[in-house]
């Protein structure tokens, strides 16, 4: 919790007052049973009305105080948590943001969301909680013993007993509690996981007609979440009518000792009352702590969770003083080698090769060649595990990240549409884009002739994902978006393989006539998207197979040759 106590400074004063008005209705609660004490033994033992009146008078505006306090210690202490915990998360969140791929790789994405969701808002409940209940019990506790020793200080001596066979019950219970909140925590991550699994993937779970099989595994896990949950919640259920037991003891002996004392006229009637209050008030404050310390239990487990998102640091670092400009857009590998983190198997092996800044360059290989793996360490989404990637002249790591990523536009092989407008998407590549820019980037792309088509136009509705265009539309789409950044060096990671070969042609074309500023790398399963570019790198198991331009590989690439008559075939059969 140390590391996460910087994030309350927002919140300071609630979590300041929280506490104060909270002692202030514990002082006036605790004050109530005195008074009806002495209504009790002087005013209804002489008769007196006016003194019971104005006692009376008196305890409804102790209530009325504790009310007020309460509330307001509610309220105070209700936006202390929540806005701690929304820190928290704003951190959070930013620190995903700034992950590595590697990183990334670390954690599963519904274990992310469940970090993000799920425990902070524990982190929120248990901060409430600590500021209001594990202020009030205490205090409450503290004071109702110190006016039950002030009254009757032999009487209070069941105490001694009541009190430790309440902390070892607590602390057996917590014992038990304790492995069962921390293993919910992981079930929550696998419910997560299935759903976002599930949900993502609906139309090919339908296509299969699987909603049977799915619904089984989700069973599973959720029965697993279950079973846990009401392990951990036994507990505590059991220990309830413990407390109780111990409660109702206590008060039967007091009764009991009590009673003969007042018989005695040793204690007064209302001592006696006013007494078995305060035995009410002090073990409801140890229940209330061992509610507490049981919420404290999940608190503990999320802020461990959180914790080890917030100390995950990405290995990507930047120097001191980093080039924040690019000259150009001429790339060169210097011995690169590559192995993913946690495994000592190089996936890229010795990669040597230059391009010049405004070629075209085509890669082709078998799946499994680490083609995307090479391109991804350009804009540094990971780093080169040995050799040195140099864009514009200078080794990547010389670039502060924004920089070099602001220059690198990349095309990602799953294409993400984001809910909101075409015109709203298309500035994630430029904000400050005109229409104009859009739609010349659109037209670049093939991607105009059917937004042009649409009633609203750039206005035009993007449902969650881009569920609302064909594959083909939203690579295009993707596309467009990367050419608005203007950028010196352009990634196209199989991000045309839905689009058909004409339009793909298109593209092409546009790429070696209008973009010829730009360095372009197009990753590709059809020769047609590279055969014209100025040069083709062809991978296999994450080395260079050769590199040169199309009628060179023709000659010297049996792979490059391979791929080219198989699909020539496949053209022709068609």
């Amino acid at each position: 919790m140390r590391k996460l106590l910087p994030f309350m400074k927002k919140y300071v004063l609630y979590a300041i007052s929280s506490p104060i008005l909270m002692i202030l209705e514990v002082a006036a609660d605790i004050f109530i049973p005195y008074l009806m004490s002495l209504i009790v033994d002087v005013g209804i033992a002489n008769k007196d009305i006016n003194y019971i009146v104005q006692l009376g008078a008196i305890m409804i505006g102790a209530a009325l105080l504790a009310m007020v306090f309460g509330i307001l210690s509610a309220h105070v202490g209700a936006k202390a948590g929540y806005g701690f915990a929304s820190e928290v998360r704003k951190e959070l969140f930013g620190e995903i943001q700034d992950f590595s791929f590697a990183n990334l790789d670390d954690f599963s994405v519904s274990s992310l969301i469940t970090r993000l969701t799920n425990d902070c808002n524990t982190l929120g409940q248990v901060t409430m909680m600590t500021l209001r209940m594990a202020i009030r019990a205490p205090f409450m506790m503290i004071f109702a013993l110190i006016m039950a020793v002030n009254i009757n200080s032999s009487l209070a001596k069941v105490f001694m007993i009541a009190i430790p066979l309440t902390i070892v019950a607590i602390g057996l219970i917590l014992s038990k509690a304790r492995p069962l909140f921390l293993k919910m925590q992981s079930k929550v991550d696998r419910v997560n996981a299935i759903i976002q699994e599930n949900l993502a993937g609906i139309k090919v779970v339908k296509s299969f007609n699987r909603q049977e099989h799915e619904g089984k595994r989700f069973k599973v896990r959720n029965d697993e979440y279950r079973d846990t949950a009401l392990k951990a919640t036994s507990i505590i259920i059991f220990f309830i009518p413990i407390l109780e037991m111990i409660i109702n003891g206590t008060i039967i002996s007091v009764l009991w000792f009590g009673g003969q004392q007042v018989v005695l006229g040793t204690m007064g009637g209302g001592e006696l009352i006013a007494f078995i209050t305060y035995i009410t008030q002090i073990m409801v404050s140890m229940m209330m702590m061992s509610m507490f310390f049981m919420q404290l239990l999940r608190g503990s487990a999320s802020v461990t969770r959180i914790s080890e998102v917030l100390s995950t640091k990405s290995e990507i670092k930047e120097i001191s003083e980093p080039e924040n400009e690019l000259i150009d857009g001429s790339i060169k590998f210097e011995d690169v080698c590559f192995c993913y983190p946690n495994s000592a198997d190089l996936v890229l092996k010795n990669v040597n090769f230059q391009i010049k800044s405004g070629e075209v360059l085509g890669i082709i290989g078998s799946t499994g060649s680490s083609k995307s793996t090479l391109v991804q360490l350009i804009p540094r989404l990971y780093d080169a595990t040995k050799g040195k990637v140099i864009v514009g002249g200078r080794d990547v790591k010389e670039y502060s990240i924004k920089a070099l990523r602001d220059q690198v536009a990349f095309v990602l092989q799953k294409n993400v549409l984001f809910s909101g407008t075409i015109r709203e998407n298309m500035k994630w590549g430029n904000e400050n884009a005109t229409d104009e820019e859009i739609i010349q980037a659109l037209k670049y792309s093939q991607a105009w002739e059917f937004v042009s088509e649409f009633e609203d136009g750039l206005d035009h509705r993007v449902e969650q994902g881009g569920d609302n265009f064909s594959g083909g539309q939203k690579q295009r789409l993707t596309i467009a978006r990367a050419l608005i950044k203007s950028p010196k060096i352009l990634i196209l990671d199989d991000s045309t393989s839905a689009v058909d070969m004409t339009t793909d042609a298109k593209i092409q074309k546009i790429f070696k006539k209008e973009l010829n500023d730009i360095t372009t790398i197009i990753i590709a399963q059809r020769i047609q998207s590279i055969q014209h570019a100025d040069r083709i790198l062809v991978m296999h198991e994450g080395e260079i197979e050769s590199f040169g331009n199309h009628e060179t590989l023709m000659k010297e690439s049996q792979i490059y040759r391979e791929i080219f008559e198989s699909q020539s075939k496949g053209a022709i059969s068609e």
